[in-house]
C-alpha cells in the first residue's frame, strides 16, 4: 500500500501497458516495502492504485517528515515536463530522477529535459554513453518468484491446447520494428524441419498495424501453417508468464530495442533463446549456453538458429535452466531495486 507523505513518488503516467509499464508494476511493491513510497498513474495489473498528477503537485508543495525535498522519479518525457514545471517554476522542493533506456543519442529536447534531471539512471553501458549526466548504471530486474519455471514444459504447453510437442514464442507489439515479419519468415523456414514445434505470437496489433499483420495471416496461410504459426493477440499481463513457461524457446528479434524485457521475463521460466543483437540482449545471451545471437533483420540466420537450438532438445531444456541461472545472478528485480534505492539515498544524503 502507498505511503501516505511518501519521500518517493514513482510515475507512470501513460494510459497504454508498455514495457517502462511492467518494470514499474513489478518495482513498485518491492520498492514499497523498502521506502515510503507513493505512486502516481494509471493502475498497476498488480492492483496498486495510483494518485493523479493534481494529487502529486498537492502533496509535493511540503517536503515530506524529516526530508528538505521528496524525490519524483519519472521515466517518460512528459514526465520530466511536469516534474521540471513543478521544480523550477512552482518551486516545489522536489528533485527528479530519470531512468533512460534508449541506446542512441536522444533528439535536442529529450537531452535537454535529460540535462535538468538531478539523478539519471541508465539501464545499459552502452545507454549510459549516451547520457553525459548518467549516475548509476541500473540493469532492469525481474520477479523470479513471478517468473518461475514449469515443473515440467511439454505438460505445460499440452496444457496451452494447441497443437505440438512443444512451443516456439515470440512476446511483444505486433509491428514492423519488433520484428514480426522476421519471426514469421524464420518460422515458415524453420517449422517443416521441426514436426513437433508451434510458433506463438502473444501481443496486440494496434490499428495502424492491423494491415501488417493480416499481410503475415496470409502469407503463413499461404505457407500451408496456419494451424502451426498462432496470433495470440494481447495477452493480459498478468497472464503472460504462463505462455513463457509453456515455451520451449524464446524468440527476440527486434529490430531495435533499449533494453527489451521479454526475453529476461522468458529466461527466468527456462526458455532457451534466440535473440536479435540489440537492445540488452548480448548481456543476458551467451551463444551455446542460454541460446544464440543473430544479426537485426536476419530471418534465414534466424531460422537457422532457431533450428540448432531446437535439434537436441535436452540440450536447448539445459539452455533454458542456464538462462534461468543466469538472470537469477544478474538480473533479479530485488538488486534492481537496491541498484534505484541507492541513488534515492545519495540524493538524500547530498542534502
Amino acid at each position: 500500500m502507498r505511503h501516505p507523505n511518501p519521500d518517493v513518488i514513482v510515475f507512470n503516467i501513460k494510459q497504454r501497458y508498455t514495457g517502462v509499464s511492467a518494470t514499474i508494476n513489478a518495482l513498485v511493491p518491492l520498492q514499497m516495502q523498502q521506502w515510503r513510497l507513493g505512486y502516481c498513474g494509471t493502475t498497476l495489473s498488480n492492483g496498486v492504485v495510483g494518485m493523479s498528477a493534481w494529487q502529486a503537485l498537492a502533496l509535493s508543495r511540503q517536503p515530506p517528515p524529516g526530508r528538505a525535498f521528496r524525490i519524483w522519479h519519472v521515466r517518460r518525457d512528459p514526465e520530466m515536463m511536469l516534474g521540471i514545471f513543478a521544480r523550477d517554476v512552482l518551486r516545489l522542493p522536489i528533485q527528479l530522477v530519470f531512468t533512460s533506456a534508449a541506446q542512441h543519442l536522444h533528439g535536442a529536447f529529450p537531452r535537454w529535459l535529460i540535462s535538468k534531471m538531478d539523478a539519471v539512471i541508465s539501464t545499459t553501458p552502452l545507454a549510459a554513453s549516451f547520457v553525459p549526466n548518467t549516475t548509476a548504471v541500473v540493469t532492469h530486474g525481474i520477479d523470479l518468484s513471478r517468473f518461475a519455471p514449469s515443473p515440467d514444459k511439454r505438460k505445460a504447453w499440452a496444457d496451452s491446447g494447441l497443437p505440438g510437442q512443444y512451443g516456439i514464442g515470440v512476446f511483444g507489439r505486433v509491428r514492423p520494428d519488433k520484428g514480426s515479419d522476421v519471426f514469421v519468415d524464420a518460422m515458415i523456414e524453420a517449422l517443416p524441419q521441426l514436426p513437433g514445434a508451434t510458433a506463438v505470437i502473444a501481443g496486440l496489433a494496434q490499428p495502424q498495424h492491423q494491415a501488417f499483420q493480416q499481410a503475415l495471416v496470409d502469407k503463413i496461410a499461404q505457407a500451408g501453417l496456419s494451424e502451426r504459426i498462432v496470433f495470440l493477440g494481447e495477452v493480459p499481463a498478468g497472464e503472460v508468464h504462463r505462455w513463457y513457461q509453456r515455451c520451449l524457446l524464446c524468440v527476440a528479434c527486434p529490430r531495435y530495442e533499449p533494453f527489451g524485457l521479454t526475453p529476461f521475463e522468458a529466461a527466468a521460466t527456462g526458455c532457451a533463446l534466440v535473440c536479435s543483437r540489440t537492445g540488452a540482449f548480448d548481456q543476458l545471451v551467451l551463444p551455446g549456453v542460454t541460446g544464440e545471437l543473430v544479426d537485426t533483420g536476419d530471418a534465414p540466420g534466424l531460422a537457422t538458429a532457431v533450428r540448432q537450438v531446437l535439434a537436441d532438445l535436452p540440450a536447448a531444456v539445459q539452455m533454458g535452466q542456464a538462462a534461468r541461472a543466469r538472470v537469477s545472478q544478474e538480473f533479479s528485480l530485488a538488486k534492481e531495486a537496491d541498484g534505484i534505492g541507492r541513488v534515492y539515498a545519495q540524493l538524500f544524503a547530498g542534502a
